[in-house]
This record gives structure tokens, C-alpha cells and sequence, in this order.
């Protein structure tokens, strides 16, 4: 009942609302990207939806634009040499608060999303999609954030990852979405598990969930 319906209506609710009153982020946020270097406010890029009858889904995921112009296209950032150098100024401070990542309520109103559940993976990281599939990680609709991200982010490898995903998707319901929510508010804080242009950094034996 909460996975198929209520939860969708919580998503709607809170995307509509977020849209509104954030409408002043989005003016100060889109004149500072484009005074720091010019061009797109947004950026787009391919992830893995949630699955269709059991196939793999695509969407476009919104972002704050936090890259230069002339970073390499469809390339991830932990695949790029030095990626540091292609970091705008206004990029790494939204990026280290995770504010790049505030558009995707669109993808949420939208229905592509929800504020809780797996990070949409990339969509040629077949490697994080086959392990998620152990799980039935890739049967929910992905998140904005989850369980995996307040317990490591971008420090875990990929099969932690997943394991964790899988977490979320047999415990699934309000009090873990909330515990989800509030625990990404913490992190964010803090600026737990951000590793710039890397991946996979935290062992195995430092999670314990």
C-alpha cells in the first residue's frame, strides 16, 4: 500500500510544494552558474529508470550545470583525469552541498523519481545495474537519496552499494524513508562520503549494515 500509492502522493505533494518556495534558489543558483562560466543552467544526462516488465528503462536526469563547457560529454567524473580542473568555482560549492542535485525534483513530479530510494545509476554502469538486479534494487523507482548514500555515498564499492540498495528495498516504508531523509540532511551537513572525481573508496569491513 505505502510503496504503490502513498508514497507516490508524498512525492507529488512535496515536489509540487518544493518547486514554489524554492523558486528564489532557482533565480540566485541559475545567475551565479552563469556569471562563473557561461552557458546551460541545467544539465541532462542518461541514468537507469525503474524497470518495465522486467527490461531496462532510461530517463534524463536534471542537474545544476557544475562542469565547464569544455569537459568531455558522457563521461563520468571519476573517469575523468584530474577532473578537479573542470570543477567551476560555483560547481564545487554545489556540489559539495549537493545542491547540483536539486532539479531532479523535477524528475520526482514527473513520477521518473522519488525523494527516497537508489541513486539512478549511470546508464552504462551495467556493472552497479546486473548487481542492484540480485536485489531487486532496479524494481523501485530511483531516488534523489537512500540508504546507501547516508551510509557512504560515493566512498562505496559497487557491490556495497547495491547490497545496501537492496536494504532499502525489503525495508521499504515510511519510517525508512524518513530515517533515509533525515539522514541524508545530516550528511549533507557534514559532507559525508563526497569523493571528487573517485569512487569505491570505503572497504567493505567499514560498513556495517
Amino acid at each position: 500500500m505505502y510503496r504503490n500509492y502513498i508514497k507516490r502522493m508524498i512525492d507529488l505533494i512535496l515536489s509540487s510544494i518544493g518547486i514554489v518556495v524554492l523558486i528564489p534558489f532557482w533565480i540566485v543558483i541559475g545567475i551565479a552558474i552563469k556569471m562563473d562560466d557561461p552557458g546551460p543552467i541545467f544539465f541532462k544526462q542518461k541514468r537507469i529508470a525503474k524497470d518495465k516488465n522486467g527490461e531496462k528503462q532510461f530517463f534524463q536526469i536534471y542537474k545544476y550545470r557544475s562542469m565547464k563547457m569544455c569537459t568531455p560529454h558522457d563521461t563520468p567524473t571519476h573517469l575523468l583525469e584530474n577532473p578537479e580542473q573542470y570543477i567551476t568555482r560555483v560547481g564545487g560549492f554545489l556540489r559539495k552541498t549537493s545542491l547540483d542535485e536539486l532539479p531532479q525534483i523535477f524528475n520526482i513530479w514527473k513520477g521518473e523519481m522519488s525523494i527516497i530510494g537508489p541513486r539512478p545509476a549511470l546508464w552504462n554502469q551495467d556493472d552497479l545495474y546486473e548487481e542492484r538486479a540480485k536485489y531487486n534494487a532496479n524494481d523501485v523507482l530511483p531516488g534523489l537519496t537512500g540508504w546507501a548514500q547516508i551510509n557512504g555515498r560515493d566512498e562505496l564499492e559497487i557491490d556495497v552499494k547495491a547490497k545496501l540498495d537492496g536494504v532499502y528495498v525489503k525495508k521499504c516504508s515510511f519510517v525508512m524513508d524518513v530515517k533515509c531523509f533525515l539522514g541524508t540532511i545530516f550528511s549533507v551537513l557534514k559532507s559525508d562520503g563526497v569523493v571528487e572525481g573517485g569512487t569505491g573508496m570505503m572497504n567493505k569491513s567499514e560498513v556495517n549494515k
